[in-house]
């Protein structure tokens, strides 16, 4: 399916763990072979949906591959900052230095269905973060946070490194804004479009020189959802599946909504009664059936093959520096690893 006519470039990355259909030991298949054909990165999305947990799947990449960078989401609060910390500095001494943490703010709905007490989501991210890097230089440790309080507390051993760098995971503009401020780069997410990330991109960047970084040491990524096949139609429809879970009833304020007050235009809110009507009748297929297939083809990389390449340079003109890019579904994670793989 790869189109030599069409220049690709070598920046690009991986996205698993989103596909209940697919385990740990085929994800690892994926990510050996990505390593091998010259990818940057392997990434792999732990979700509130509760599918399979990064770090069993960063353990098992780490031990197949010797090269490849390895990325995952974490959402602060589902593990104590001490955990995480812990976590992170045996995974990147398990991978030899190729790990990079992409932590995201728990939302008060995730903390719901987690059982947890209701604490401000940006107060808690910045307080993980600043935990994490502390215990990372291997030495004890005292905080007095709002929401962390710790006294005298460090690693039993000496870290391979003592900065592993940090992402923020960010959709809405004050995540972003704390991206730009805490990370050293971001990590955009999946369901959205080019214009989008150029807006994104901005608040980033303004957030990240008043902080005093040096932009072009910045990291810019995004999870994009790509879907290809030959016909475009059949490519839009395999990837309605995830575009439709950003539209589920109650949905719309931290889903959809973030992503419009950031300039997303190709999200109508005035659709959303309606598709939440047709989700009432019909369940989540009969919400993603109704989705315009613009809308569909807007906030992803669906279509033939030379369309998603295309698709893909825009998210990079738009200012992504590091695509990752994430199957819809497992018959096309082949042709897309073949598509994007600089050798």
């Amino acid at each position: 399916m790869r189109n030599d006519a069409v220049t690709v470039n070598v920046r690009i990355g991986l996205a698993t763990g989103y596909d209940p259909a697919l385990g740990v030991r085929q994800f690892t298949d994926m990510v050996r072979q990505v390593e091998q054909r010259g990818w940057e990165i392997a990434f792999f999305s732990e979700t509130v949906a509760l599918m399979r947990d990064s770090v069993t799947a960063l353990a098992a990449f780490a031990t197949a591959t010797s090269r490849i960078t390895l990325g995952c989401t974490q959402v602060v609060r589902l593990r104590s900052p001490v955990t995480m910390a812990q976590t992170i500095a045996s995974l990147d001494e398990l991978a030899g230095g190729r790990v990079v943490l992409c932590p995201g703010a728990c939302t008060r709905v995730q903390g719901e269905k987690h059982a947890l007490e209701p604490i401000d989501p940006p107060r808690a991210l910045r307080e993980w973060v600043d935990v994490i890097r502390l215990l990372m230089s291997g030495e004890k440790i005292s905080y007095a946070g709002q929401v962390v309080k710790l006294e005298n507390v460090g690693f039993g051993w000496k870290p391979l490194r003592s900065r592993v760098p940090i992402w923020i995971a960010a959709t809405s503009t004050t995540g972003l804004q704390m991206a730009g401020t805490l990370g050293d780069g971001v990590l955009l997410n999946t369901v959205a479009s080019p214009e989008y990330s150029a807006n994104a991109i901005k608040i980033v960047r303004q957030a990240a020189e008043a902080a005093g970084k040096d932009w072009s040491q910045f990291e810019v990524a995004q999870l994009i959802n790509t879907s290809v096949d030959e016909d475009p139609a059949k490519a839009v429809n395999a990837v309605r599946w995830e575009v439709a879970t950003k539209f589920l009833p109650g949905k719309f304020q931290t889903q959809a909504g973030p992503r419009v007050r950031v300039g997303e235009p190709y999200i109508d809110a005035a659709l959303v009664p309606s598709l939440e009507a047709v989700h009432h009748q019909g369940g989540p297929e009969a919400l993603a059936r109704a989705l315009p297939a613009e809308m569909v083809a807007g906030l992803t990389a669906a279509g033939t093959p030379d369309d998603v390449v295309k698709r893909i340079q825009r998210y990079r003109d738009a200012g992504v520096r590091l695509p990752i890019v994430r199957p819809a579904a497992p018959r096309q994670t082949q042709p897309i690893i073949d598509l994007f793989s600089p050798c």
